[in-house]
């Protein structure tokens, strides 16, 4: 199972995040709305001509077994995943090389590396996936306290896939 997230962005905003021409981006933005995965945000407009856009779920979700019977649609699974493990990656590797920039706070003890071997059936793997789902679902979708604390984005993710030890 795959989850993206994000928050409301214009097409220049994303241009700039990502270095793409804003021609591209606005096209990928219709696209990506053509397909219910976004909605424009027109109240957040300062003007005619500006147009914002989030996305519609907080998360999108799938897995392979979606795209089974359609062997380009596996390939472009396939391609999405690998370079979601490479953007999930690209957050810990900064994490690592910047984290003596920190406050101390955030340098000591904030961040998790955990690995384990388990033993599991296929359907014990199941199991786990949803449990490790549901615990980051709900950090994710909790309320925010208003207690004047500063708090930052915080990227939590896992993987468990079967190997050899």
């Amino acid at each position: 199972m795959i989850t993206l997230t994000g928050s409301a962005a214009t097409a220049s905003a994303l241009s700039q995040t990502t270095g793409q021409a804003v021609g591209n981006v606005s096209h990928h933005l219709r696209v990506l709305a053509d397909a219910g995965l976004i909605e424009e945000v027109p109240e957040l407009a300062r003007d005619r001509r500006e147009r914002w856009w989030r996305l519609v779920s907080s998360s999108v979700r799938w897995a392979r077994t979606d795209f089974e019977h359609d062997s380009a649609a596996e390939a472009v699974a396939d391609a999405a995943a690998r370079l979601l493990i490479d953007r999930h990656m690209d957050f810990v590797r900064s994490w690592l090389m910047g984290r003596e920039n920190e406050e101390p706070d955030w340098r000591d003890g904030c961040s998790v590396s955990t690995e384990t071997w388990l033993h599991l059936t296929p359907d014990e793997a199941r199991q786990l996936a949803e449990e490790l789902t549901t615990l980051l679902d709900r950090w994710a979708s909790r309320p925010v306290p208003d207690d004047g604390r500063q708090r930052r984005p915080v990227f939590a993710f896992a993987h468990a896939v079967p190997a050899k030890p």
